[in-house]
């Protein structure tokens, strides 16, 4: 189980893949298997949005404890993190990607479109689950938004790479804080020549 106060923020977001994202939508489960994350480390991360412990009304869900969520929105696209360790510690993780795995055909409804694209990135994701600002400041495994690590899955392989849009931040653009299910189909940006049948990306 991830210990979401005590627990590194760079090692939960390893333990994150393989874990079901559930959102209870027109009164139904609908989700799936989070394949891509990107961890943010506070205070000392220029790349975070409470770099040198800025705190504001709308990142105020960032200073809450570990388990929160912190919804925001980048380019007209909502963004779903993860608050990580304990409260006033303003860290977090990114969920980047995700194999949908419950209410498909809703999810479809609400993106409009089918297959890898449906939510292989993180704008798309929060899209295809309507995840809306109705999200920030709730707690992990209330009523609207599980966790469920008792069904998950395991990645036959974790790759890692520098995070994803995170130009002119000294050394942390090319921090290696991107982690994702090697060949997984619903990672973002992954090239056609690298995807893999899901099945195989996971250990059965």
């Amino acid at each position: 189980m991830i210990d979401f106060i005590n627990g590194s923020t760079i090692e939960n977001a390893k333990k994150l893949l393989g874990k079901k994202l559930l959102i209870k939508r027109l009164n139904k489960w609908i989700g799936g298997y989070i394949v891509e994350v990107e961890a943010y480390l506070g205070i000392q991360d220029e790349a975070a949005h409470s770099y040198k412990g800025k705190r504001t009304p709308k990142i105020e869900a960032m200073y809450q404890s570990g388990g929160t969520i912190y919804v925001y929105t980048m380019h007209g696209h909502n963004m779903l993190n993860i608050v990580m360790r304990p409260k006033d510690v303003p860290e977090g993780v990114l969920i980047r990607g995700l194999q949908p795995t419950d209410g498909i055909e809703l999810m479809q409804l609400y993106r409009q479109v089918e297959k890898f694209n449906l939510t292989n990135g993180p704008g798309k994701l929060t899209k295809a689950l309507d995840i809306t600002r109705e999200f920030n400041g709730k707690t992990l495994n209330t009523d609207i938004i599980r966790l469920d690590e008792l069904n998950s899955l395991i990645p036959k392989k974790i790759c890692v790479s520098p995070r994803i849009g995170i130009p002119n931040k000294g050394k942390w653009t090319n921090e290696p804080l991107r982690f994702y299910v090697d060949g997984n189909p619903y990672v973002s940006t992954l090239p056609k020549k690298q995807m893999k049948d899901t099945h195989t990306t996971w250990k059965y």
